[in-house]
């Protein structure tokens, strides 16, 4: 049997400490072992996110990238470095950690993984350069390409999301602010915005940072209003600009591609440049005027309609909708809208919530047919 390290030799009764190998061999069999982990750590990781490219998304070019990805790393795992391989002898094997015990949700499952893949890849460049330095480089190119991947698969995520929602709560301050946002979680919601014009930063962040954790545990897109250094700190699903805030393309440097950008527009000028400057979705309105939006006259219907043949991005009516108008906005076009009273100051979010969506989801297909 191959020996890995010290072994007994008795020899007249006394017992001899023997290592089989020089100095040399002996840092040569802990490469291997470190290489031959990290390549089976490093296509552990891919076939993670593999799976959900396939089942979770039937992405088939992402899918197909992290499969591609699996086969390259393999065709570095020679005999040699698994003929290393000492799993009983390995005390990683008893290293353990609360947070990889469990997973807040598939969003975190996903990027433990890609932290997972990249650490093996720089672990497996390092390393190789005792080894091979073909290798080294080779493994310094994947590295990047799942950087890549993890922008795609992320963002792609994203988008999925926001297609498949109809209905967005913006915030208003509240003392009941988090109870008020879970309850219309619970009812459906899967697009909340944080939006408080008044609060000081420090109360934003941490309400940002609260928000944040209820959203994706109910697998929820979190945005905030406004902020790109408020959106970057908590890790948000994007920003939601106004006409006089920061350029989306300005946001776009700082954000990424993989984090969405929505920008609000009161008329038809306004949404065909935020759609050219590379918004991922629009808010259509104010439908009808609201204090929210106070001294600013309502767009109306009208442009409600004009939007649902227009736009090319996904669109939300907004402006002082609620269980009682909902519908003329959803005859006159929408089929996405945004609120904020109707929700925040409902006696019972959840209902409300889940009669909004079902109003949302009788859209007759016929009217549907622009709403991206």
């Amino acid at each position: 049997m191959k020996q890995t390290g010290w072994y007994d030799r008795s020899t007249n009764g006394i017992v001899v400490m023997v290592n089989p190998y020089s100095q040399k061999e002996q840092i040569q069999q802990v490469v291997y072992r470190i290489l031959d982990a990290n390549l089976d750590r490093a296509r552990e990781g891919l076939r993670i996110l593999e799976e959900w490219c396939r089942f979770g998304l039937n992405n088939a070019p992402l899918a197909n990238e992290c499969k591609q990805l699996r086969q390259d790393i393999a065709t570095w795992h020679s005999a040699d470095l698994r003929a290393a391989r000492d799993t009983q002898g390995d005390t990683g094997t008893e290293l353990s950690h609360p947070n990889e015990e469990q997973r807040s949700g598939i969003k975190a499952l996903l990027l433990a993984n890609f932290c997972r893949v990249q650490e093996a890849l720089r672990v497996l460049e390092e390393y190789s350069k005792l080894y091979n330095p073909d290798m080294g480089k080779a493994c310094k190119q994947m590295r990047y390409r799942v950087y890549t991947l993890e922008t795609n698969l992320m963002g792609y995520e994203r988008h999925q999301l926001l297609l498949r929602s109809h209905l967005y709560l913006v915030t208003s301050p509240a003392e009941n602010l988090l109870a008020t946002v879970e309850s219309a979680l619970k009812g459906g919601l899967s697009l909340v915005q944080y939006r408080d014009k008044n609060a000081d930063d420090s109360q934003r962040l941490e309400n940002a940072k609260q928000l944040r954790e209820l959203c994706h545990r109910y697998g929820a897109l979190f945005i905030i209003n406004d902020r790109v250094d408020l959106a970057l700190a908590v890790d948000a699903d994007g920003v939601h600009l106004g006409q006089q805030d920061m350029p989306i393309a300005t946001a776009r440097q700082l954000l990424g591609p993989q984090r969405l950008i929505g920008c609000s527009t009161t008329n038809s000028d306004e949404m065909q440049r935020a759609i050219t400057e590379g918004a991922d979705y629009i808010g259509v309105g104010p439908v009808y005027e609201t204090p929210t939006k106070e001294g600013k006259a309502a767009a109306g219907l009208e442009y409600v309609t004009y939007a649902s043949q227009n736009s090319s991005v996904p669109w939300f009516a907004i402006g002082g909708i609620d269980t009682s108008n909902i519908n003329d906005v959803i005859d006159a076009g929408a089929s996405r809208v945004a609120v904020v009273r109707s929700l925040m100051q409902a006696e019972q979010p959840t209902l409300v919530t889940q009669y909004l969506i079902s109003q949302l989801h009788r859209i007759q297909p016929e009217n549907n047919h622009s709403h991206v």
